[in-house]
Formats: C-alpha cells, structure tokens, sequence
C-alpha cells in the first residue's frame, strides 16, 4: 500500500571511505507516511529541540496507553553492534513501549523486546536535526479507505518500474536501471562500473559483503527486509490484493514474483559463493548475526559484538587477501550480470502482467 517493492542501483562516493554500492528493492520514496495518509490513520506529531521536553513528550504519550513511534539511529544504537561513528548515521522509525527512567523498552526488527538505556535513546533520537525528539503516536486506520490505499500501492508500485521516478533517473531506479547495472557489471571503461570503481580488493569485498554499517549486495537483498528481494511477501499482497479489489488476475501475477524472489536469491548465493573461502565466512558471519538478532535480541550483544568484530577482521583481510584474482572476479561479475538481466526479464514480465490486471 506504500508503493510495495521497487528497483534502485546507486553506486556512492565519499572522500575516506570505501565505495558505497546500494540496491533498493522496495519503494523508498516516503513510504511510511504514504501508507498512513491512503489509511486516513489521524497523527499526533510532537517535536522539540529540547531532550528534557522531548523525554516529556515521550513519556505523555507513553502515559496516556499508546506506543509511541520516534525516529533514532540506528548507527549508535547498541543492540545493532555497528561502529560508532560521527560521520554517518540512519534515522529510522522505532516503537518504544515502555520508559522507567533508566531503561527504554523498543521494538524494532526484532522477535524480542530490545532494551537500551535512556541515555543511548536520547543521543539516537538527537542525532539528526530535522528528526530530532520526534515522537509519533497513531490512531487505527480506517478500513473504508483500504481498497483505495492496495489500488494506488499497486500503480505505484508499477510506476517506479516503468516510468521516470521522483527523483533521480531511469539509470537509478526501474527496470531500465536493472539493464544499467547489468552492464556496469561487465563494461571495463566506464569509471562507474565494477571494473573501475569496485575493482578486486576492499572495494569489490564491500559491494559484495558490506563494511562497517554499510550493507553489500547480500544484505540488500537477503537481509534488508524479508529475503529474496520482498518478492515473495509482495506476492503474497497480490493474492490478498485480488480479494480486496475483486480483480482475480491479480492472483495470478503472484507466482511470477515468487519466481522473481527466487532469482534474487539466487543472485545473493551468487555474490557470496559458498565455494570461495573468504566470502563463504562473510555469508556465514552475515546470516549468524541476523539469526542471533531475530531470535534473542539484545540479550545477545556480546555475541553480536563479537560477530561484527570478527567482520571487522575479514574486511581489513581484503586488502591483502582478496580471494579472486581478475579473470576470477571478471567471472563473477559477469555471472552476476547474467542474473540481474534474468531477473529483469521476470519482472518486466511480472509488471506488465499486474499492469494489465488492474486496467
């Protein structure tokens, strides 16, 4: 209902630090308020500069029965075990549900209830301006609004992948940007392919396993979300989708993106072969750390901890220790290029097919 999945490829640069490459496999264009505007959810926003008045707020809402969503980073929260760091950071929305003064109680991706000191809250929540001591309390949505909200999700949804985006260009995001990086996975000359600007070494190892709080290609599409890309979850709203709307075609687009999700998959197994070493151990490491993250939450940060050092130590490896050489990393560039372009071929189909059911 917020725009449901997408496709973006950027390929970022800063000075001192390591290639930033990112795949978007959802809509990221203001999701979370598009879907409380579609479900006519009222909101209740209070913002402050202040901590002592945006500690108050929080506790208000608390008091008055009702979760309270505030925005914190995720960088400097303890329970994600990420490097601290004072020049980056994510702001992203939480739940917290409870405040004694000492301890806050969240939510936040996690089958546990986290726990984290008021203190490490409030620097998390402070951490970007516009952000900052924000607290949202909502109302329950309103179920007459809900066919509206699925149609509109779904023509979004077909919009990001054929038609110019909001922002950016067409070699950013939709299906002619899977074609984009499909071929800067292969071109050798263009200073913002993989050849060039991601070469064997640190840099090819962070598109591929991630760096510091920096995801890889793995994580964007097997750990940013539900797996697969969302595909298979996306397919899942489609069948529901074609019950809301009394559109039956709809549920049969659904096994074209359970295809799709498989596909991603396959092209996360690509990235971090089992049959390499070195990047079979960032996989390994990569998938314990989620586990442990889902399962006990921060009841397990010593181990999560020990895990993200010990993904400290494989990358500063890399600059040594890379495991392919150039013809090695030319063939799996090229094995990974194959699979976007397979991918595309599936969505296109898919799209077309989701595109014809609600016309």
């Amino acid at each position: 209902m917020s725009g449901g999945i997408a496709f973006g490829y950027f390929i970022f640069q800063y000075e001192g630090h390591l290639p930033h490459m990112v795949v978007l496999t959802r809509n990221t264009f203001d999701p979370f308020q598009t879907i409380l505007q579609r479900l006519g959810v009222v909101q209740d926003i209070l913002q402050t500069t202040t901590p002592a008045k945006g500690l108050r707020n929080l506790l208000d809402v608390l008091d008055s029965g009702r979760p309270a969503i505030v925005w914190a980073d995720m960088v400097n929260l303890p329970y994600n075990a990420l490097q601290r760091a004072t020049d980056y950071w994510a702001m992203m929305p939480l739940v917290v549900f409870g405040h004694d003064g000492e301890h806050a109680f969240l939510a936040d991706r996690s089958s546990q209830p986290l726990t984290v000191t008021a203190a490490e809250l409030e620097a998390a929540r402070a951490r970007v301006k516009k952000d900052k001591f924000r607290v949202l309390s909502i109302d329950p949505p309103r179920p007459e609004k809900l066919a509206s909200a699925v149609s509109n999700g779904i023509w979004d949804c077909i919009r990001l992948f054929t038609e110019k985006p909001p922002r950016g260009t067409t070699r950013n995001f939709g299906l002619s940007a899977m074609q984009h990086w499909a071929s800067m996975l292969t071109n050798t000359r263009n200073p913002q392919s993989w050849a060039r600007a991601l070469p064997p070494g640190p840099e090819m190892f962070a598109a591929l396993s991630g760096h510091g709080a920096v995801p890889g290609l793995y994580s964007w599409v097997q750990a940013w979300g539900d797996g697969g890309g969302e595909r298979a979850r996306y397919a899942k709203f489609l069948e529901e989708a074609a019950v809301i709307l009394e559109r039956p075609a709809l549920k049969q687009v659904a096994p074209l993106f359970r295809k799709s999700h498989a596909a991603w998959a396959e092209l996360a197994d690509l990235a971090l072969p089992k049959s390499v070493p070195a990047l079979a151990e960032a996989r390994r490491l990569h998938d314990k750390r989620a586990s442990l993250f889902w399962e006990r939450g921060s009841e397990a940060l010593d181990e999560l901890l020990a895990l993200a050092e010990k993904q400290r130590e494989l990358s500063a490896r890399m600059k040594r220790e890379f495991p392919l050489d150039e013809a090695q990393a030319a063939d799996l560039r090229a094995a990974l290029s194959a699979q976007v372009l397979k991918i595309h071929d599936i969505e296109k189909q898919a799209v077309q097919a989701m595109q014809d059911a609600m016309a």
